[in-house]
């Protein structure tokens, strides 16, 4: 009985090591997607896509799109910044992201939060309620996405004067 405690507790203690050890690769990833977003809101498409790594997949947030190569997410950060002034991100909490295969904690980072921009078209402001989240490889972007409500923006940035708090029934 003893030996079998003294097993059960060294596999406690293996165990607990073991989930620990993605804290500090949480860390250093929260800390470069956090620099990434920074970049971002001061519109230097150039250095964001020094984070990018070469073999990117990314979930863009678009209705039945493909996973997107680094030509794609480079498109949409320009995109992003060519239409948008003033980009401001408000995290609500970064959490850190898991394996897929086996739910352990794995050093990714993911985050809530909003996004608050100008659009520059229209002038109107947007806050943007999104999810994103980030899996690095060589200590880049490597796979990951963007969730949020792109159609709804989109067609709001998009309403007529006469359409907006139009509630009228007919």
């Amino acid at each position: 009985m003893k030996k079998l405690m003294i097993a059960l507790l060294g596999l406690v203690t293996l165990i607990s090591c073991q989930n620990n050890d993605y804290r500090a690769e949480f860390e250093k990833n929260t800390e470069t997607a956090k620099a990434y977003f920074k970049l971002h809101e001061s519109e230097d498409a150039q250095a964001m896509f020094e984070y990018l790594h070469p073999d990117i997949e990314w979930h863009m947030p678009v209705y039945g799109a493909p996973l997107a190569g680094l030509d794609e997410v480079k498109a949409a950060i320009q995109g992003y910044q060519d239409g948008f002034e003033d980009m401001s991100f408000v995290a609500d909490y970064w959490l850190p992201g898991v394996n897929t295969e086996t739910g352990i904690p794995d050093g990714s980072t993911r985050v809530y939060g909003t996004w608050n921009a100008t659009h520059s078209a229209t002038g109107k402001k947007v806050a943007l309620t999104a999810y994103h989240s980030f899996e690095f490889k060589d200590g880049k972007i490597h796979r990951g996405g963007d969730w949020f409500d792109l159609g709804g923006m989109m067609n709001y940035l998009m309403e007529t004067p006469d359409e907006e708090g139009d509630d009228d029934m007919e």
